[in-house]
């Protein structure tokens, strides 16, 4: 097994791992993820991947893990663990805190490497549009799509809300799925906003941040009358109105992950005006 960064000529094997795990990363979501951040593989002799993560750094202060991933005939053999060290050993040489949204089936590895838990979202998925229910406008909102002044309201939102600095992420979404980068405003000043990609599965909506639950009501009405389903979204936990909310729209709850620390005492960012993460792959 050779241990490797991982560059473009991987690509058709992080995407392999990817479809074999029922994940919903698409090649695009790779490209991207490699762009901002740093992918490490293990390759077979023959040089097939056939395991990965990715280190995406946020600022100076931490970074996000993701892409564990493992091919079926060569799990449970410490794969996942090797990966994950490498990845920790990257962080720690630059002082870097860990943050990793763990699937209840890689928890367990993560806590035997130290990671803790933090909190918790879940994953609502909608199989088939239907009309919005159980929602009426709010006067004084005004829900509209993006446009170029809006960025600096949208990162001074973003910068207490996520705990660092994502402009190129945001950007980059902004640029994935149009129809879903979308704003809301009380007044002159936005108070919520809202992003999206497509899928290998499904588009996936989020992150989504707002100041209260009548604003991200605004854009997930807007959102689900304009983009096609299957859709994706991962709400934090304790955002209950909310979660009651989308199952009235049809979602169903798919499965939960946790976010987990590693280096620090508790995750970062604030997780009362973050709704929607924008995935576990990304934070």
């Amino acid at each position: 097994m050779r241990e490797h960064e991982l560059g473009e000529q991987h690509l058709a094997g992080a995407m392999a791992l990817s479809r074999a795990a029922n994940w919903n990363q698409n090649e695009a979501d790779w490209r991207m993820m490699l762009r901002l951040g740093k992918g490490f593989g293990l390759s077979a002799a023959d040089g097939s991947l056939i395991a990965s993560i990715v280190v995406l750094p946020y600022g100076d202060q931490f970074a996000w893990m993701s892409m564990v991933l493992v091919s079926p005939q060569h799990r449970r053999r410490g794969y996942a663990s090797r990966m994950l060290r490498r990845a920790l050993g990257y962080l720690q040489a630059r002082g870097l805190v860990a943050v990793l949204d763990a699937t209840p089936a890689g928890h367990e590895v993560y806590v035997q490497e130290g990671l803790r838990d933090a909190w918790g979202f879940r994953r609502y998925s909608l199989a088939a549009a239907r009309p919005v229910t159980g929602w009426q406008d709010v006067s004084g909102l005004k829900l509209r799509h993006l446009m170029p002044d809006d960025w600096p309201q949208i990162l001074a939102l973003d910068l207490p809300a996520f705990g660092a600095s994502r402009e190129a992420l945001l950007r980059a979404l902004a640029a994935r799925l149009p129809e879903a980068a979308l704003v809301v405003q009380r007044g002159e000043r936005i108070c919520g906003y809202l992003f999206g990609r497509d899928g290998r599965e499904a588009r996936q909506l989020g992150p989504l941040v707002a100041q209260d639950l009548p604003a991200a009501q605004a854009l997930l009405s807007h959102v689900l009358a304009s983009v096609a389903a299957p859709v994706y979204m991962d709400i934090v936990d304790h955002h209950t109105s909310l979660r009651s909310w989308v199952l009235l729209q049809g979602f169903t709850v798919q499965r939960p992950f946790t976010r987990m620390v590693y280096g620090a005492e508790s995750a970062p960012g604030n997780n009362e005006t973050v709704m929607l993460v924008a995935g576990p792959e990304l934070g």
